[in-house]
């Protein structure tokens, strides 16, 4: 049947039945309220992405209705989080990246695999009310440049001017 997943000031996420209305799982492990919230796709499909006001962001795996990582390095709410189509490719394979983007203004990209600190952050201009949502847009179209070609991959994240950020990933 057809879901959706939910974060609430209660500190829990759940995934609801659609058609029935019911809910049918709930995670249980942030400390404040949750504020956004993900399905995973590809390799990460049986996946939930959150993020809290506890300044965490954590996956879960849908299977079996556990934490799997906890990615840490926020001094404020993480307020979105988002699966990357970015992918690292290293000595144990490809690796999958998410991102998150907090009220410290910060956005911050994580290796799920390797499960250490962040691999990049990009910080605000100045310090507002942070970076409120992410999404990243796949352009169909690539832009050749002084021997250099790269696909226009945009992130953008709202804060408290009302602007929207663009990033340019370069292959």
């Amino acid at each position: 049947g057809y879901t959706i997943c939910s974060g609430s000031y209660d500190k829990t996420i759940r995934i609801w039945d659609i058609e029935t209305t019911k809910q049918f799982n709930v995670f249980k492990g942030h400390d404040n309220y949750v504020w956004s919230v993900k399905y995973g796709s590809n390799e990460l499909l049986n996946t939930i992405l959150s993020g809290s006001t506890d300044k965490s962001v954590r996956l879960w795996d849908i299977r079996s209705c556990r934490q799997i990582q906890v990615f840490n390095g926020h001094t404020d709410s993480a307020n979105a989080v988002e699966y990357s189509p970015f992918v690292i490719k290293n000595n144990i394979g490809n690796s999958n990246v998410i991102c998150s983007g907090s009220r410290d203004n910060t956005i911050r990209f994580w290796d799920v695999r390797l499960n250490k600190n962040e691999l990049y952050m990009i910080k605000g201009d100045k310090k507002d009310y942070g970076i409120t949502c992410l999404k990243f847009i796949v352009l169909k179209k690539k832009v050749n440049t002084k021997n250099a070609t790269y696909d226009l991959n945009l992130c953008y994240g709202s804060c408290n001017e009302r602007k929207v950020f663009l990033f340019e990933r370069f292959d």
